[in-house]
């Protein structure tokens, strides 16, 4: 829990992030399974309301799985 409310942590999560959305070894596809389900939601919030968090924290959410997944699978480190 106490990483997860350490601002470095995040820090790391998200240049985690944007390097492997930067990253030409990622298939298109893979790098969708972040930016569009985060797009959508802070576009459209409103329109899912089975999902009450808030748009930053479901873009921290979704980033953190990304990260995690995305590093392991390609080797990516932060």
């Amino acid at each position: 829990m106490r990483k997860l409310l350490s601002l470095g942590h995040w820090k790391h999560t998200f240049q985690l992030v944007f390097k492997i959305i930067t990253s030409p070894t990622v298939a298109l596809w893979e790098k969708g399974l972040f930016v569009i389900p985060v797009l959508i939601y802070w576009i459209a919030p409103d329109f899912m309301p089975f999902l009450p968090v808030d748009d930053i924290a479901f873009t921290m959410i979704v980033a953190e799985w990304f990260a995690s997944r995305m590093a392991k699978k390609y080797n990516i480190t932060r």
